[in-house]
């Protein structure tokens, strides 16, 4: 004989069949999740400051300090360097303050050159921006949150943590304590986890605390990522899951195919493992490119003919036809021809 729910659980289960009708209706969940909001300004660098080995954080202020556009927790700056680099940083600071932006940027001395250059920057310095824009979006009334954090993936997940409060928890993974930022700006009761004080994380086992209908929230290398992909689900079906990957997107089920550069004639074989823009990359090194997975526009290109498998979470239905973000999408059965 089945016992009859008890009212706790009764409750708990209606809180969660609101909470997926309100955050996963298909009419509520935009296919293109990429929130832009703000516009091109100068800015100058207010503060440099050592967070971490190899981790610095940098405030960006008006002139004058005038008010910056609002943002919520999850968003990002494009950050124009003054190679012509156009890179994105995680808001690791005050949604409140409307005065500065802080960001935080990782030295990777076998990089592209990016890390370097934003190392490189002092007080004073002026800074082009765009933004704020936000592809991982902080649902604001979840039941609760597990927040799992792991190296620079910290930045985006720490706004969201304090507007959390008491509904979240954070388990934050790194190589050392040396090395993971912002230790000092957590909640008392953060699990903090390096690998040289507790081995190898197991991410299961990590996933396996939320609660259910528990809003989960992972942000690290691609390896944390894919774990929480194949895992959670089968742990907790009622939860969600929410990432935000630094690094490029790796090509699934792709094809060889020719693309041609329009303007120089210049043809290129793309790999099956590779995408355009990897491909384009060889012949024009110089051409514009930056967040790698879809979503930022830079590598925007207009298509003059063939077909397009469009992978990107920007594009309209309406700029489909005529365009492709070349980081991510690729020929369906046919060559390219691309106005470059």
């Amino acid at each position: 004989m089945t016992a009859a729910p008890t009212f706790g659980l009764r409750a708990l289960g209606a809180a969660v069949d609101v909470y997926k009708k309100v955050f996963t209706t298909p009419a509520l969940s935009r296919p293109h999740p990429v929130r832009h909001n703000g516009f091109d300004m100068d800015v100058v660098v207010e503060t440099v400051e050592a967070e971490a080995e190899d981790v610095v954080s940098l405030t960006l202020v008006r002139p004058g300090r005038e008010r910056l556009p609002a943002w919520r927790p999850g968003s990002h700056l494009d950050v124009f360097l003054p190679s012509g680099r156009q890179r994105q940083y995680s808001l690791c600071g005050d949604p409140v303050d409307q005065h500065c932006y802080r960001i935080a940027v990782r030295r990777l001395p076998d990089g592209d050159g990016g890390s370097l250059e934003m190392h490189a920057l002092r007080p004073g310095d002026p800074v082009r921006i765009r933004g704020p824009r936000n592809a991982f979006t902080f649902v604001e009334r979840a039941p609760s949150y597990l927040f799992l954090a792991a190296g620079i993936g910290i930045t985006p997940i720490l706004p969201m943590v304090h507007a959390a409060g008491n509904r979240g928890h954070l388990v934050y993974l790194g190589r050392s304590r040396d090395t993971m930022p912002f230790l000092d700006e957590l909640p008392g009761d953060t699990d903090i986890r390096p690998d040289d004080e507790c081995g190898a994380p197991d991410i299961a086992a990590i996933l396996r605390t939320a609660r259910p209908g528990a809003a989960v929230y992972v942000c690290g290398p691609p390896p944390v990522l894919e774990a929480a992909q194949r895992t959670l689900f089968a742990l907790n079906p009622t939860a969600s899951l929410h990432t935000e990957r630094f690094s490029a997107l790796p090509v699934l089920d792709g094809r060889e195919f020719d693309l041609t550069l329009a303007r120089s004639g210049i043809q290129v074989r793309v790999g099956s493992a590779e995408t355009a823009l990897d491909a384009i990359r060889r012949v024009r090194p110089d051409v514009a490119y930056s967040c790698r997975q879809g979503f930022c526009g830079t590598c925007r290109t207009r298509v003059l003919s063939g077909a397009v498998d469009h992978r990107d979470r920007l594009l309209t239905t309406a700029e489909r036809p005529g365009h492709m973000l070349t980081c991510v999408s690729r020929a369906v059965d046919g060559p390219l021809v691309l106005d470059l």
